[in-house]
């Protein structure tokens, strides 16, 4: 077994990226280790992983800290009130990162939070920087910076093809939610 965390970057516009970190959840369940995933940015809508995760307790822990998609669709609230949820999500990222709890910690969607300027690029950078050498840690979300994906160990890219989305068809659960 090796020591040496790795930070895995997903990214791109393409759909996948919280699908990925949560099949590593899974898989990662099926060994007894320990996985906390942090949600930045979804956290006042109901999505099916909300209900999944209970399943895969006590090994993974879900976070969801957000107050929901920023700018988007139903969202009244001012950017100041998402920056201090934001902020408090890397608050709790550093503790549950530092903890010695987990195996492997998920951020998602924290690359977006970065984009929308929520928090900052080193507020990213220094968790990375500070996880312990056991510790995997995952970043989710389109817009990952290059200074992210220079100190990551692993990064993908989803690229979109073809969506749905584009003949009109909406999002449908248990495939994008």
């Amino acid at each position: 077994m090796s020591k040496n965390g790795l930070t895995i970057v997903y990214t791109g516009k393409g759909k996948g990226k919280t699908t990925a970190a949560l099949g590593i959840a899974l898989r990662a369940t099926g060994y007894k280790k320990k996985i906390c995933m942090i949600q930045f940015i979804k956290g006042s809508w109901h999505y099916g992983e909300m209900e999944s995760s209970k399943r895969l307790e006590p090994e993974f822990e879900m976070v969801a800290i957000g107050k929901g998609f920023v700018g988007i669709i139903d969202d009244k609230s001012p950017k100041e009130d998402h920056q201090k949820i934001a902020k408090e999500a890397i608050r709790i990222s550093n503790e549950k990162i530092q903890s010695g709890k987990y195996d492997i910690v998920i951020l998602d969607e924290v690359n977006y939070a970065v984009n929308l300027n929520l928090i900052s690029l080193d507020d990213v950078l220094n968790l990375i920087k500070s996880k312990p050498e056991n510790v995997d840690l995952v970043l989710t979300g389109n817009y990952a910076k290059e200074e992210v994906i220079e100190v990551a160990d692993l990064v993908t890219e989803m690229k979109e093809i073809k969506h749905p989305f584009q003949k009109g068809i909406k999002a449908k659960e248990g495939i994008d939610f």
